[in-house]
């Protein structure tokens, strides 16, 4: 599994301890967000809300693990997005329940608020849970067939009521989508020719002439 890191600025002095929470297990890991505080440029979580949805829909992570001061204003930025599907998660029990009944493919972990004593081995608990069980296989044993059928309900209501991502990618707002582009290691993984959607590489292609433009 491709698992990609995308800590925003207030939580970029974090990142050692989710990559090295990540270690040994079979993974491979993007680390794509803020890695030191103070940093430039900055993204907050209104960007890395967006650079999730970019790694997602492009496929180049099949999970992303990010968060913020709370782990809320990410959870919600990301959640913006058609095909992101991203759980609050506090503890390794809220891993665990998240992965079996939810299935998700994006977590925001809260990074400041209580960030204290253990916090590190909070996280590799955390991972411990979430790579532990089937995503989406449903919990309790009773309930797993409602589970998942509920599951694949809320991705089919997300794929109607969200617009293309290409033309999310279209209406974004310069200040959210031109930090993202332009950051170092979305350049080196954003391969605008390898995108199999038409409409999609033009929007992408479009955003990227209008910032070289830009200057």
């Amino acid at each position: 599994m491709k698992i990609a890191v995308v800590n925003e600025t207030s939580s970029a002095d974090k990142n050692a301890d989710i990559i090295a929470a990540l270690q040994g297990r079979d993974h491979e890991i993007l680390n794509m967000g803020m890695t030191k505080t103070g940093a430039e440029p900055a993204l907050s979580y209104v960007n890395t809300g967006l650079l999730t949805a970019i790694l997602l829909n492009l496929g180049i992570a099949d999970f992303v693990v990010g968060g913020c001061g709370t782990g809320q204003g990410y959870m919600i930025a990301a959640m913006q997005y058609p095909g992101v599907f991203c759980g609050h998660v506090r503890d390794s029990l809220d891993a665990w329940l998240f992965t079996q009944i939810n299935g998700g493919n994006c977590i925001s972990l809260i990074l400041n608020q209580g960030y204290g004593w253990a916090a590190d081995v909070n996280l590799r608990f955390i991972f411990d849970r979430i790579f532990s069980v089937e995503r989406g296989g449903g919990y309790p044993e009773h309930r797993r067939e409602a589970q998942i059928r509920y599951r694949l309900s809320l991705e089919e209501l997300s794929a109607k009521i969200h617009p293309s991502f290409a033309k999310v990618i279209e209406l974004l707002p310069e200040e959210v989508i031109s930090p993202v582009l332009r950051y170092p290691t979305v350049q080196d993984v954003l391969d605008l020719d390898s995108i199999g959607d038409g409409a999609l590489r033009e929007a992408f292609q479009r955003r990227m002439r209008d910032i070289k433009t830009a200057g």
